[in-house]
């Protein structure tokens, strides 16, 4: 009999990211795939992406509608709630083998609550990471103590993990699925990407992508948006392909500023909704710089060796590599920085740069992911174990509190 693995995806970047997984399990005849699609997916303010899903060829099993009409830190809780009420249904009726979870989304956590209380094992991918300026810090955290099979992206998440109390059996390095795409998919010329642009492509270009700070105030979210693009006004001869911020709070917010600077610098610059994983390789691939603060920056951009000016805090704490250049979310920096990425002697810096992310840099991570969710035995009511303790053994004034008396 099939290992049924319910797989969710909520946005466009964590489907770029699980896509040859899912290819993986839908061609193993060991596996049956049921593919849950959420969030933004299934707006049409965010590229009804769920489109892209089905020319793919993938078959959904689940459309769940939990996104509302606004951005607020409200709406994002209720959409939390919406998520947990959509998924208990779901899971209980459909009682797969596990339920795998990419990433930090806040939509993530609720899933994860779900299958637990369900007694449906949780597999987690890209445990373990850092990122101090977003609250998905907290939602990765949470998931990764909800998850009973682990595929951090480094070793440095793995030794994270453990210091989590996270069994060693339990949690395989194998690397960031993602970057299956640099060695497994037909890469768009740069003729072509520029057709599918709109820009000639003759002059410098940057990818720039800029989303909500939401560990931060609102207020600094949109000043860190103003400053961008206060610095990407005062440099000339640099066109720029924008893709919109998702659905984290103030995320329309900042979409609806971008909106009115493309539209005054039309000559230079193109708003996306959503670019697609082939076209946003090729712009990996074929521009000069990228900008903002995705953390593509940090996971893709270094196997393309492309400059990325990292933008304010909500990266802080992520592994990076050399190609990352992180600035203040203030406009001289910012352009400070443009320029110090732009340049020919940062370029030359980067040769023989190797992607920290990339284990074995054959393309090959997607399918030892799915060997190792064949093999590794799912506890169908799995009983969670916390291995350690943060100092080893119970120390003498931790037993001190245990035996006062009050």
């Amino acid at each position: 009999m099939s290992r049924r693995l319910w797989v969710l995806t909520t946005t466009r970047a964590d489907y770029g990211l699980l896509y040859w997984l899912l290819r993986e399990i839908d061609d193993d005849p060991a596996l049956e795939l049921m593919l849950a699609v959420t969030g933004s997916h299934l707006s049409r303010e965010f590229g009804h992406t769920v489109d892209d899903i089905e020319r793919d060829g993938f078959a959904i099993h689940r459309r769940l509608e939990i996104l509302l009409a606004s951005d607020t830190r409200t709406a994002v809780t209720k959409a939390m709630g919406l998520a947990m009420l959509a998924c208990g249904d779901a899971l209980a009726e459909d009682r797969p083998d596990a339920v795998v979870v990419l990433g930090d989304r806040f939509e993530i956590v609720p899933v994860a609550l779900a299958a637990v209380v369900q007694g449906i094992p949780v597999v987690h991918l890209h445990g373990g990471e850092i990122t101090r300026g977003a609250l998905d810090d907290y939602f990765r955290h949470a998931v990764t103590k909800l998850a009973s099979l682990h595929f951090p992206a480094t070793e440095a998440y793995r030794r994270n993990l453990l210091q989590l109390g996270e069994a060693p059996e339990a949690i395989f390095n194998h690397g960031a699925p993602g970057l299956d795409h640099l060695h497994r998919s037909e890469r768009l010329d740069r003729e072509t990407l520029a057709q599918a642009l709109g820009l000639a492509l003759t002059r410098p270009t940057a990818l720039v992508t800029c989303h909500p700070v939401t560990a931060e105030s609102d207020a600094d979210s949109m000043a860190t948006v103003q400053a961008l693009l206060e610095a990407l006004e005062a440099i000339d001869g640099l066109d720029l392909v924008i893709t919109k911020a998702n659905a984290d709070s103030q995320g329309r917010q900042i979409n609806a500023c971008l909106t009115a600077w493309c539209a005054r610098h039309a000559d230079r610059a193109r708003l996306f909704d959503n670019l697609g994983p082939r076209r946003y390789h090729a712009c990996l691939a074929h521009l000069d710089l990228m900008i903002g603060n995705s953390s593509s920056g940090l996971i893709e951009a270094p196997s393309f060796r492309l400059p990325v000016v990292n933008i304010g805090s909500r990266q802080a704490g992520r592994l990076t590599a050399a190609n990352v250049i992180t600035v203040v979310a203030e406009r001289e920096a910012i352009r400070a920085a443009i320029e110090r990425a732009s340049s020919d002697d940062f370029r030359r810096s980067l040769a023989g740069l190797e992607n920290p992310y990339d284990r074995h840099g054959d393309g090959r991570t997607s399918w030892r992911i799915k060997e190792t969710l064949k093999a590794f035995p799912l506890d169908p009511h799995p009983k969670k174990r916390f291995v350690g303790t943060p100092f080893g053994v119970a120390s003498a004034c931790e037993e001190a509190e245990c035996s006062r008396s009050y």
